[in-house]
Order: structure tokens, then sequence, then C-alpha cells
């Protein structure tokens, strides 16, 4: 690539897309941290109940699978009882949630790019061996978990230059296919991320609750409710 045909790259507006996820990134994991830690709280005041209701559930599916068992053998043992007719079934094949055209495509690109961004190739460089680690294991969890506009997009993201580590010459040659800003779709899926993390019934607890450890009796009471309907439906089994 010809240095008349290297990409403009706005670097004010990249460090503030840089600066903004790196907000939403810190927010997002106090509000899992928080959750997390009031979830055990919560835990530790009803766990009893949770493993009582756990118990009565278990022993409620077996009543209910030793039933059907016993209506079936009284169906046998009636005069006009005829057994169903087996039927070979096809297993179904699994269909892949993404198209195998856009499995293959992600795949060159996840390898085109890990093979310019492996720590192993900045080893005698402590600064961008940290960066190539960040980036590899970005690479890694989009090519695993995202879409291909996702791995595109930041596949461009890496060749445009637009990291802090310096490609080899022959990078230069690669072609990009995405005209999609990964910073800002990174923005977008960590303010999503952030809006399902807000909207989880502990952390509103946590949030609009003059005193969330209230919200304990409201777990208790459930529990209980849920308990006594499971012995009623378990009372012979017990």
């Amino acid at each position: 690539m010809s240095k008349e045909k290297l990409p403009i790259i706005d670097h004010s507006d990249q460090n503030k897309l840089l600066e903004q996820i790196e907000l939403l990134q810190k927010e997002l994991e106090q509000i899992q941290i928080e959750t997390r830690s009031f979830e055990a709280v919560l835990r530790s005041h009803v766990s009893d109940l949770i493993v009582e209701a756990q118990e009565l559930l278990v022993l409620f599916k077996q009543i209910k699978k030793a039933k059907k068992a016993k209506r079936l053998e009284q169906k046998k043992r009636g005069k006009n009882y005829k057994a169903p007719k087996e039927i070979a079934t096809v297993p179904k094949k699994k269909k892949s949630a993404v198209p195998a055209e856009d499995l293959k495509k992600k795949k060159r690109l996840y390898k085109e790019a890990m093979l310019h961004v492996h720590p192993d190739k900045f080893h005698m460089k402590e600064k961008e061996t940290e960066v190539a680690n960040e980036i590899a294991s970005r690479l890694i969890e989009i090519y695993q978990n995202e879409s291909l506009e996702t791995l595109r997009a930041y596949h461009a993201h890496i060749f445009k230059g637009n990291t802090a580590i310096a490609l080899s010459d022959s990078a230069s040659k690669i072609k990009m296919s995405s005209k999609g800003n990964y910073l800002q779709q990174e923005k977008q899926r960590l303010n999503q991320a952030l809006e399902l993390a807000k909207n989880q019934q502990l952390y509103k607890v946590l949030t609009e609750y003059d005193n969330p450890l209230t919200f304990v009796d409201e777990l208790k009471e459930y529990y209980a409710d849920r308990i006594l309907k499971l012995k009623k439906r378990t009372r012979k089994g017990l």
C-alpha cells in the first residue's frame, strides 16, 4: 500500500471513543461486582429455603414420572390396549446458527489477523506484547462469540493502524472489506450490556430500595409459598 493510499485516521475521535469505551467498561464491571456481591448476601439469608424448594421440586418430578408409568401399566392390562407402533426417527442435524459460508469467512479473517498480532511476534517489546495480548484475546472472543460483521470491523480496525503495535510491511497488503467502525460497534455493545445489567431485578433492588436488605423478606415469602405448594403436591410421596 503506497503512502498516498494510507487511510486518514482522526486520532482525536479515536481517543474519545477509547475513553468512552473504557468508562463504559468500568461502569459495567462495577455493576456486575455489586450485583454478584448482593446476590451472595441474599443467598446467605435464604439458602436453606432454596435447598428445600429444590429438593421438593425433584421429589415432585419423581412422583409425576412414577404416576405416568403407573397409568401406562394400567393401560397395558386393558383388553383394548394396542402397543403404539414404533416410528423410526431420523435424527435431525443440528443447524448452525451461523451459515457455513460466514463461518468460513470468520475463520479466514481470524487467522489472518492473528498471524499479524500474535503476542509471540512482539516478545522483544514488552509494551507491544501487552497490547498484542489484549488484541489477541479480543480477537478470540469475537471469533468465538460474535458476528461476522463485528469480526470484519475489528479486522479493519487492526489493519488500519488503530492499535498501538507496529504491524509488519506485509500487513499493508491485507484487504479490508468492512466499512464499519469497530470502536463505534464496541461502544454500542457495551451500552447494550450496560442497559441489560441495570435492568436486572437484583440491581434495581440494590439501587431503588431504601434498604435493599428488605428484599430478603420478599424472598422468604416467595420461597415459603413455593415450598407450601410443593409440599401439597408431594404429600403422598413424603
